[in-house]
């Protein structure tokens, strides 16, 4: 596995082997190969890309998995190689919940459904639930903040339409009048948030509305108002 020493949010991992990461690099490197022989014809690249990749998911495969305590297998969030595991979700990209969007795994892929669906629990240490929404955070902001990239993510990889409706309705709900996508709002009062202009979050918010327009279009003519959060 490749090793990190810090999360997509900038704060420092507690084990050394991040595994979104780490599938994120499989697929990259799956897609690099993809790209070196049609671009390119550099075999030699593309098999160094194919063989490494397939390196880092044998060892994924073998170490990136844990139990939660209800005996279902996960996706760990990160690992030291040695047996010791930490399962949380936080809303910066890779995450766990991002992988199908990422496609790291398959939408249906069973192990990541459960993976998704701990992380959107209170099995997951950031997970928070309050009066103007839920959703995911982390540490970089502390307790009881929602992302709203977590938001976002979970409606793109959502398959039925009243969850990416209650992901746009808090959305919409939550942007504390400025009409942009904040870093993270506090899960009772929106009005407390942090940056009021968060460009990898409103980009974010972007693409889900483009894939909504392209796959779902009725839903963005839905009246959100009414949608229970």
């Amino acid at each position: 596995m490749i090793h990190s020493g810090f999360r997509p949010s900038d704060d420092a991992c507690q084990y050394p082997l991040f595994v979104p990461a780490n599938l994120f690099a499989v697929t990259t490197l799956r897609e690099m190969a993809q790209v070196a022989n049609a671009a390119r014809q550099d075999t030699a690249l593309a098999n160094d890309a194919t063989a490494l990749a397939n390196e880092v998911a044998a060892a994924v495969a073998q170490h990136g998995t844990m139990k939660l305590a209800d005996g279902s297998e996960v996706w760990a969030y990160e690992v030291d190689g040695f047996g010791n595991a930490i399962f949380m979700d936080d809303a910066n990209v890779p995450s766990l919940s991002s992988l199908a969007w990422l496609g790291c795994v398959a939408p249906g892929d069973a192990r990541w459904q459960r993976t998704a669906r701990a992380a959107w629990s209170e099995a997951n240490p950031w997970f928070f639930k309050g009066k103007a929404g839920e959703g995911i955070g982390g540490p970089h902001q502390g307790m009881d903040y929602i992302w709203p990239m977590s938001l976002i993510v979970r409606g793109l990889t959502a398959t039925d339409d009243a969850t990416i409706l209650k992901c746009l309705a808090t959305l919409k709900r939550t942007h504390a009048g400025t009409g942009f996508i904040h870093e993270a709002f506090e899960k009772d009062d929106p009005a407390r948030f942090t940056r009021d202009w968060f460009a990898w979050a409103n980009g974010l918010f972007g693409e889900f509305i483009l894939h909504l327009a392209a796959t779902r279009p009725k839903l963005l003519q839905a009246p959100l108002d009414r949608v229970a959060l």
